[in-house]
């Protein structure tokens, strides 16, 4: 007898612009990122991805490859959920500090609201 577990798929939470600007992507790039997401929500790894402490603690980010770069930057390892805390459009070798900083300043609002509940 084959005994299958199935994970429950976590719940995925978009933070400040990041769904907007997603939408903002070529199709491609945008059906790509659902399935490296769904993967995530799924408790796999994406195909590409690195760890960005320079934003914090289990912080990762998702590398698309299209015609252009694009990258999400995400937490999950929190049980109820993926939070996407940027997504953008990267046009230069080094992800730009100001990608860094936004990551940060809604990561730091995630965790200060989840202290306050």
């Amino acid at each position: 007898m084959i005994l299958y577990t199935l994970q429950a798929v976590k719940r995925l939470v978009w933070l400040g612009a990041s769904l907007e600007d997603l939408r903002s992507w070529p199709a491609e790039a945008q059906r790509n990122t659902g399935y490296q997401l769904y993967k995530i929500q799924s408790g796999m790894d994406p195909s590409d991805w690195k760890p960005m402490p320079s934003v914090g603690g289990g912080v990762q980010e998702i590398r698309i490859h299209c015609d252009n770069e694009y990258r999400v930057i995400y937490l999950a390892k929190l049980a109820e959920a993926v939070y996407v805390l940027h997504a953008f459009e990267k046009k230069t070798r080094k992800t730009p500090q100001t990608a860094i900083e936004v990551a940060c300043r809604r990561l730091h609002l995630l965790l200060s609201q989840r202290r306050r509940t």
